[in-house]
């Protein structure tokens, strides 16, 4: 969708494992898994597609565990899911992935509810800060291809979830993301917002990043 310089690409890797943190994932091994959502949209082969799991806990926990594989390199991925780039930052994502550096982050949580919150109830919110990442990538699979309205038939269950795709900054606009994948926006009807396509028009006029425009490609299905 984007070019960047090295340096940025860097800075963003570093912004993402911050923010991220506990639930910091390996962005390659992310990038292999969506691209293998795209070509095998609810399908069996889809790694998180609801229409194969009784609930979104079975989802994500198959979804871990493909994850997983692909980082070790026990389930090693098709050629055509890694042809092209995919960032990646050897040393960050190993320290990102390590237990220890979860648990640290798990710690420093901890430690600002304990200095912040003013009452017990607050720490209920805590799980989300520990499973961020998980959590919004279980709502967007899950949510997106179950619940909302399709722009296009892409010959799967992909939707569109307003106003939810609004909250979740375009995420959930996933009809229009599935029709048009290389697309940077992922909002087309007059009342879709995408946030995260403004940002990055921000970035673009300033000279971080450079958006690449693509003409929409037909969608192509690959049947279990």
């Amino acid at each position: 969708m984007y070019t960047t310089s090295k340096n940025w690409e860097r800075t963003f890797y570093l912004i993402t494992w911050f923010v991220q943190g506990s639930s910091f994932l390996v962005p390659s091994a992310y990038g292999v898994m969506h691209r293998m959502h795209h070509l095998y949209s609810d399908t069996e082969k889809d790694p998180h597609s609801p229409y194969f799991f009784k609930d979104i806990y079975q989802m994500m926990w198959s979804t871990a565990r493909i994850f997983r594989g692909l980082i070790s390199g026990k389930n090693l991925p098709e050629a055509q899911f890694t042809k092209d780039y995919l960032p990646a930052w050897n040393r960050l994502d190993k320290l990102g992935n390590h237990l220890l550096t979860r648990l640290f982050f798990i710690a420093a949580y901890i430690a600002f509810y304990l200095v912040f919150t003013p009452s017990f109830w607050w720490f209920l919110l805590l799980p989300i800060h520990f499973l961020m990442g998980p959590l919004q990538g279980a709502i967007v699979n899950w949510c997106g291809h179950k619940y909302g309205y399709s722009n296009y038939n892409n010959g799967d269950h992909s939707k569109n979830s307003t106003p939810f795709g609004v909250l979740l900054m375009g995420e959930l606009f996933q009809n229009n993301h599935h029709y048009a994948k290389h697309d940077a926006n992922f909002a087309n009807k007059w009342f879709e917002f995408d946030l995260t396509y403004q940002v990055m028009r921000g970035m673009n006029s300033i000279g971080i990043i450079k958006i690449i425009k693509i003409p929409v490609i037909k969608v192509e299905r690959v049947a279990a």
